[in-house]
């Protein structure tokens, strides 16, 4: 069975309160990872929430890379949704850990939407071979 897309799960501790509560900084290491992945940026979201934390979002073609931050804990919550395989995941996080200056980090990957049918089939554009097209 193939999966219709990866789901990385980054936990990052010991990362520096400055850091983790500067909107502007989390936007940059988020988009320098996204970048350096090979994903293609759509459009980033921050809030910086008060009294302390950012939350964002970067929409990518692939699908998403998010943050939740906790400056009071030294704690990032992060997950990167991808469809296909042409996302350097490993890049992503280490882009992330050195970033955000982690002392360390927790992975998970998970395989999402395992379907039960052949791997031919399974097409990250469907609509392009429901239309005959080839995908550029």
């Amino acid at each position: 069975m193939k999966a219709l897309g990866s789901h990385l799960i980054l936990e990052l501790y010991s990362c520096p309160a400055h850091l983790l509560d500067d909107p502007q900084h989390v936007a940059k290491i988020m988009t320098s990872a996204v970048e350096a992945s090979g994903a293609t940026m759509i459009k980033p979201f921050f809030h910086q929430f008060a009294p302390q934390g950012v939350s964002g979002v970067i929409i990518i073609s692939e699908s998403h890379f998010t943050i939740h931050t906790w400056p009071e804990f030294g704690y990032a919550a992060i997950d990167v949704f991808t469809c296909g395989d042409v996302i350097d995941m490993d890049v992503a996080a280490e882009t992330l850990r050195a970033g955000l200056e982690a002392g360390s980090m927790q992975k998970m990957m998970l395989s999402r939407g395992m379907l039960d049918l052949p791997e031919e089939q399974i097409l990250h554009k469907p609509q392009l071979a429901l239309m005959g097209q080839e995908e550029t």
